[in-house]
């Protein structure tokens, strides 16, 4: 068995942005998964293992990108495990456009997960045998930049609901994204794109509360800073780092 998976994709018209271009959520949707592919592909698809009450939470990561996929282009994403500890997977990514020219690598923190009782678990060493480890690196990431966010000029608040819980019974990752996308000034989201994120994840946000996303930004070199806090007790849920390009 490989030690990597590949799968391909074809953008849909839903996935694009306003300027034609898939969206960043659709590249961490993506890359999510293929992340899930990897796992039914070794027999311990999120479903089964579900039912044992284990899943993977990510815990940090970052997404670097060359460009962004237009409509209707085939795009294929290799992923791999590069290093494990007791808890943790440490998980590779490189996406590659339809001439096989790398445009994105991603890199993420996995946590094995005791879904009942709210705690990390030891991974099956079957999981680990079968998906084997390639020591190659796709991208470092830089989660010193990845700092406090305060009461910036940019805040919204959000409110979870249903659809925006995963089978761990908690906020996906993903719409920490979308919620960070939405928090964006109208002249980011309008004419620049996302060339980098690097993100860590603290606690767990459920359905019922609320998010507050503060974000701040350096006007001259277009990083962002950004935080994703509980409305209620001010609990740190997320924070993230971003940089974005002129398009």
């Amino acid at each position: 068995m490989s030690n990597f998976l590949e799968r391909v994709y074809n953008l849909r018209y839903f996935e694009m942005d306003a300027h034609g271009l898939a969206s960043p959520t659709t590249i961490f949707t993506l890359l999510e998964e293929t992340a899930a592919e990897h796992c039914l592909d070794i027999g311990y698809g999120l479903y089964r293992l579900e039912k044992q009450n284990i899943g993977w939470v990510l815990i940090s990561g970052k997404v670097a990108m060359l460009r962004y996929p237009k409509y209707k282009e085939n795009i294929t994403i290799r992923t791999w495990l590069s290093k494990y500890s007791l808890v943790k997977g440490h998980r590779e990514n490189i996406i590659f456009d339809e001439a096989g020219k790398i445009i994105g690598k991603a890199k993420g923190t996995w946590v094995f997960y005791d879904i009942k009782n709210r705690k990390p678990a030891p991974i099956f060493n079957d999981i680990k045998e079968n998906w084997g480890f390639r020591q190659e690196i796709s991208v470092e990431e830089n989660l010193e930049l990845v700092n406090e966010a305060e009461s910036g000029s940019f805040k919204m608040e959000f409110d979870i609901y249903r659809s925006d819980v995963d089978t761990n019974n908690h906020v996906n990752n993903i719409r920490f994204f979308h919620f960070l996308m939405e928090s964006l000034p109208k002249e980011i989201a309008d004419h620049y794109f996302l060339r980098e994120i690097n993100a860590k994840f603290f606690a767990e946000a459920k359905f019922g509360e609320k998010i507050q996303v503060y974000t701040n930004d350096d006007l001259e070199s277009h990083k962002f800073l950004h935080t994703m806090k509980s409305s209620v007790d001010q609990k740190v849920f997320a924070k993230a780092h971003t940089q974005w390009e002129k398009i």
